[in-house]
């Protein structure tokens, strides 16, 4: 086998061990699975929910890294990348890599409601004006009824998007990116102050 070839059977490793560790979920594993990342202040993991670099679910450093997959975990739906048809591309000791993969949930109807119910209390104890309020509390409640009459099987298309480095030998997760696709308008929508319109 070509020393390329060699090179990306690591990396497609790399990449299953990855998805091993989010089908276990296995808590007491979770230090050994953070041993697939790079262990310095450079690393950078980007959740479904990132915004801004270093808030929420944009994760700089091993800790916040950390905290996110444990998190995860937890409470995420169950991730299956697909190892066998990704992209990946290597040049020295850095490789990047573009794949596929699903999130998969699954909640009754009645925990649908609450969980909707519960964020328009948020939505509710809020500091935000009455009309956008209510405007949040609408589309809150229209997409959770929306949702549910396509049934209480949630299956989101994913994109996966990493960089590696080699250390030590070995393939390490140095960037990563988790992305939904977006069929409509974005979920997250700045605010424009006015005169800025364009």
């Amino acid at each position: 086998m070509p020393n390329d070839e060699q090179e990306r059977a690591q990396v497609v490793l790399a990449l299953e061990r990855f998805q091993e560790g989010y089908t276990r979920r296995d808590p007491a594993r979770l230090d050994a699975f953070m041993d697939l990342f790079c262990d310095d202040a450079d690393l950078e993991v980007i959740g479904t929910g990132a915004v801004a670099p270093g808030e929420g679910e944009w994760c700089l450093g091993p800790h916040a890294a950390r905290r996110l997959v444990e998190s995860d975990w937890e409470g995420w739906g169950d991730l299956e990348i697909d190892t066998d048809d990704a992209h990946i591309h290597i040049l020295g000791d850095v490789a990047w890599l573009a794949t596929t993969g699903t999130v998969t949930d699954a909640e009754t109807e009645e925990q649908s409601i609450a969980d909707s119910v519960e964020r328009v209390r948020a939505l509710l104890a809020a500091e935000m004006p009455v009309e956008e309020t209510l405007l949040e509390i609408v589309r809150e409640s229209t997409g959770t009824l929306v949702e549910l009459r396509r049934g209480t099987v949630y299956v989101w298309p994913l994109r996966f998007t990493a960089v590696l480095v080699k250390r030590e030998g070995r393939w390490r997760f140095h960037q990563m990116q988790f992305a939904f696709a977006t069929a409509g308008l974005p979920d997250v929508r700045l605010p424009v102050e006015e005169g800025d319109e364009g």
